[in-house]
């Protein structure tokens, strides 16, 4: 992954860091779970304890019918794009560490825009 951080100069000549928005998709398998209801109370605990450790916005965006795959969103907002790749990073190994789903795929994307003019 490449990390691209848009710099803007003012006419005095100095940088202006845009906006980066983070955004990462992770899909996952539930192994132990046999039901819609069981994928949902692991998820909720995983989402749960993504939020109180890390300042992001996660959600369960995917794959909601089956029962032990599911797709999760995770989002943050910042001035560095290096930071926001470091937070997806440490979010990732935070799931993978919590041994209660297994990563089988993730996508993380830094999106720059422009600051006002």
């Amino acid at each position: 992954m490449s990390i691209r951080a848009a710099v803007f100069l003012c006419p005095e000549g100095s940088a202006v860091f845009a906006m980066v928005v983070g955004v990462c998709h992770i899909g996952v398998i539930i192994h132990d779970s046999c039901s819609l209801k069981g994928k949902r109370h692991v998820l909720k605990k995983v989402i749960e304890n993504v939020k109180n450790r890390f300042n992001v916005s996660v959600a369960e965006v995917g794959s909601q019918d089956l029962w032990q795959k599911a797709e999760i969103g995770v989002s943050a907002i910042g001035s560095d794009g290096a930071t926001i790749n470091s937070v997806m990073d440490r979010v990732l190994n935070f799931i993978e560490g919590l041994n209660m789903v297994e990563v089988i795929e993730h996508d993380i994307e830094l999106i720059n825009c422009s600051p006002f003019k």
